[in-house]
């Protein structure tokens, strides 16, 4: 029963996500007839509505790593919280050796990012925010310190219920 509404809840999100390759990585390994190549995909998915995922996957071919990267994207959604156009609070992340900072700024301030922040953001649906990324470039680091950022937010109302306080 449980697996049955999970499925149904993916088909029905997974209809309505705007998808976006931020990173495509090429390998190499050296075999005896020359180089083989792979390639791996940094793919997010997003409603615009609060809903982000994430997806990473490896193939030898760029389409099959983008297909898959997506199928891994759609089923990794989460939900973050949004105060109106913006975050509810500034949060500070570090992952690995990315460190991301997002501070909530006021209506009509726009998305003031990094690219692969400034990509997460716009497909999750925030819309006034001011972003910095500090240590390393690696792209899945700072998507993971973005997500990650995204997830530890958290509802005004509920932390004041939560104190006590009204």
């Amino acid at each position: 029963m449980k697996q049955k509404n999970r499925r149904q809840r993916q088909e029905e999100i997974g209809t309505e996500f705007e998808e976006k390759v931020l990173y495509i990585n090429r390998c190499s390994k050296v075999v005896k007839g020359g180089r083989k190549f792979s390639f791996s995909a940094l793919i997010i998915v997003g409603d615009g509505q609060g809903h982000i995922g994430f997806g990473f996957a490896k193939a030898n071919e760029v389409s099959d790593a983008i297909r898959k990267g997506s199928e891994a994207a759609r089923k990794n959604v989460m939900t973050f919280e949004m105060e109106g156009t913006t975050i509810p609070h500034e949060v500070t992340v570090d992952w690995d050796g990315s460190t991301v900072l997002l501070k909530p700024a006021k209506v009509g301030t726009g998305v003031i990012a990094g690219s692969k922040v400034r990509a997460i953001l716009e497909l999750g649906g925030v819309k006034d925010v001011v972003a910095k990324l500090f240590g390393s470039n690696n792209p899945l680091n700072q998507a993971r310190a973005t997500l990650r950022a995204l997830a530890a937010l958290k509802n005004r109302q509920k932390i004041l219920t939560a104190r006590g306080l009204s």
